[in-house]
Order: C-alpha cells, then structure tokens, then sequence
C-alpha cells in the first residue's frame, strides 16, 4: 500500500474534523493535564525554531497545523500528542511542524496568536504557544489578561515590553492574513486541523480518528519509509 493510500486510509473520519470546531464553549481543562504541557518548554529546548516553524528545514515530512489558542482541542492535542511528535520525530530530524495560527474564536485568540507571533522574533514561538495552551481558560472569558502574557513572556525570558510592541506591526497582521489564506486554501473548517506530506511535496488534510499519538504517528511513519 503506497503512502497515500495509507494516509487515506487512516484518516478517513471527517466527523471528527466536524466534531473539533472550535466554538464548542467549553471550559477550560482539567488542571491535572498542565505539568504535561509545562513540560512542553524543556522538550523544545535546543530545537531549531525559524518563527512559525519548528524543526530541521530539510526533514523529509512536514506537518502543518492550523490552531486556534482558545481551542480546548487544540491544547489537549498539543498535551497528548505533540511532545511525542518533537521527542520521537522532530528531535531526530525526521519531521519540521508549521503552525498556522487561527483568531476565529474571539479577541482573546487575536492577542495570544499575536504575542506567539512576535515572540517568534525571538525564537520563542512554539514556547509561548505552549505557555498560553497551559493557560488556557473558558473560551472568550477574558483569560488573555496582561498578567497572563507576562507569565507567559517571563517564563521565556522574553522583554514584555518589546514583544507588547511587536503585536501591532504590520508584519504580525500579514502573517494572520497568510495563516488563514493557508487554512482556506486546504480546506480547513475546524481545529485543530493539519496537513501532512513529504517536504517539498504536495500536502494531504487529515482528519484525524483520535487526538491521541495514535491518530497521526501511523501516517508519518508510513512517509517514512522507503
């Protein structure tokens, strides 16, 4: 079976796709699940970061994700699954990740995406998206506060003043323009979504069977091989 057809196989369940909408109203997560997501920052420790994007350049799979940082499916995603991906995957150099960051929810998701954003100037992005997941509040309850980014900047080590600025440059809105130009283009009604293929390649939309390791490590494994 050729790596296509796996892909399709796999994630032939649009329901979920459907299901993981994220304007579901739900609270914010069990607390238990925040030491995984704290560990999120040591385990990208020393892990090339070009802005949006995490990982080797030349790895041979991509990953895209499209996400919203209010989406409580998003977080449990990045807690479940994610630091398996950057442990077994993206460390080793076999798979770089490109967030596409989404704002559709309300203004909390605009200015924790913008902080993301131009924390990424700093090689920080994927840092301060993990802090805001662990964060993460009732959605669009006003839990993106002030004292919510410093937390989340100074846990980075990052200037809060000079990232605050950063927020409303030019460049920050373009790269909102181009996230959702890039989730239009694929087709993406719900997060968290993503594409998957060999770098360079054409890209396929997942629809994911479960939020777990196991509802996507079996298609990158199968872009592996040979």
């Amino acid at each position: 079976m050729t790596a296509r057809r796996v892909l399709l196989v796999l994630i032939g369940a649009a329901a979920l796709s459907v299901g993981l909408i994220a304007t579901s109203q739900l609270g914010a997560r069990d607390r238990d699940e925040a030491p995984s997501a704290r560990a999120t920052h040591s385990s990208l420790a020393g892990i090339p970061q070009q802005g949006n994007v995490l990982g080797d350049p030349d790895a041979p799979v991509t990953l895209v994700e499209y996400a919203d940082l209010q989406c409580p499916y998003c977080a449990e995603w990045a807690v479940r699954t994610f630091p398996v991906l950057v442990d077994n995957y993206v460390r080793t150099g076999k798979l770089r990740v490109v967030f596409h960051g989404l704002a559709f929810i309300g203004a909390d998701s605009d200015v924790a995406l913008r902080t993301a954003l131009a924390a990424g100037r700093d090689g920080r992005f994927w840092d301060v998206v993990a802090g805001f997941y662990l964060r993460q509040g009732a959605e669009n309850a006003g839990w993106v506060t002030d004292e919510v980014v410093d937390g989340v900047l100074a846990d980075v080590g990052l200037n809060r003043d000079r990232v605050r600025k950063a927020r409303d440059e030019p460049w920050v809105s373009s790269e909102l323009r181009t996230a959702q130009a890039a989730a239009d283009g694929a087709g993406v009604h719900g997060t968290p979504s993503f594409q998957l293929g060999r770098t360079g390649g054409p890209l396929e939309l997942l629809h994911l069977t479960s939020l777990g390791p196991e509802g996507m490590t079996p298609a990158i494994d199968a872009l592996l091989r040979p």
